[in-house]
């Protein structure tokens, strides 16, 4: 049996994060977000901070209004949020930790500790239509937990993996990736969408792609600084390719 087809989410955040260090329209993260559609991407993936660092609320009703592909809101688990994404009605919404001090994203949700708590942002979503995903770590207590909150997809931190892949330690990145096969396979047995992000560039989305149980990358920052450099349609093309190169390979 051939593997499902693997969407392309493109993140556009850090269209926002260049607008914002000099202030003013442009770059606008909507044309951005029109040019990744018309170069192949499948979803804008886009993350609303609590501290509107790049993506602001303005963007997110210019984005859901301008697209014609689906719009994928990141956002952390908080009422303040919650109203937002009620608000926007995007068609998915993946909820994510968030901190302050942080510069990126630094892991999986604590789905395990945090299980009671998630459990009404996800219903409350679902019952509005928004289909929810849950940003874990690969790992097969998270992928329970996902379960028990009833949150139909999740999306596997691959950072942990491809930041070994970036400093050259082989051990680290071949244990780390074992955790997003195992994870992968794991999840689908048990019902739920798999999508997987974070840290991806063209060699390892190659691989990732490969995993026949993945159905959705969302890469972000490698495409906008590649973008600098080729354009953000020709970033987007090669990453299509390496992604088709990958799911060839697919079991």
């Amino acid at each position: 049996m051939s593997p499902k087809p693997l969407r392309l989410g493109v993140n556009v955040d850090h269209v926002a994060t260049v607008r914002n260090a000099r202030g003013g329209p442009r770059p606008d993260p909507v044309r951005a977000a029109l040019l990744a559609i018309e170069a192949g991407a499948d979803g804008i993936t886009a993350h609303l901070r609590e501290d509107r660092r790049h993506i602001t609320d303005a963007d997110m009703a210019r984005l859901k209004a301008a697209i014609s592909k689906p719009l994928n809101f990141e956002m952390a688990a908080t009422d303040q949020m919650l109203d937002v994404a009620l608000a926007t009605a995007p068609h998915a919404v993946c909820l994510v930790p968030e901190k302050r001090t942080e510069r990126t994203t630094e892991g999986g949700l604590d789905v395990v500790g945090g299980h009671d708590y998630f459990i009404p942002f996800v219903d409350e979503l679902s019952r509005a239509g928004v289909r929810v995903s849950l940003f874990i770590e690969p790992s097969l207590e998270a992928i329970d937990a996902a379960v028990s909150i009833k949150a139909p997809v999740v999306e596997l931190h691959t950072g942990a993996w491809c930041h070994a892949v970036e400093v050259g330690d082989h051990d680290r990145a071949e244990r780390e990736f074992a955790r997003v096969v195992e994870a992968a396979a794991y999840g689908a047995e048990r019902g739920l969408e798999i999508h997987a992000g974070h840290g991806l560039d063209y060699d390892t989305a190659r691989r990732v792609s490969a995993l026949p149980q993945i159905v959705e990358l969302n890469i972000g920052h490698f495409l906008i600084g590649e973008a600098i450099f080729v354009g953000l349609e020709e970033a987007i093309s090669r990453m299509r390719r390496a992604m088709e190169e990958g799911r060839a390979q697919a079991p």
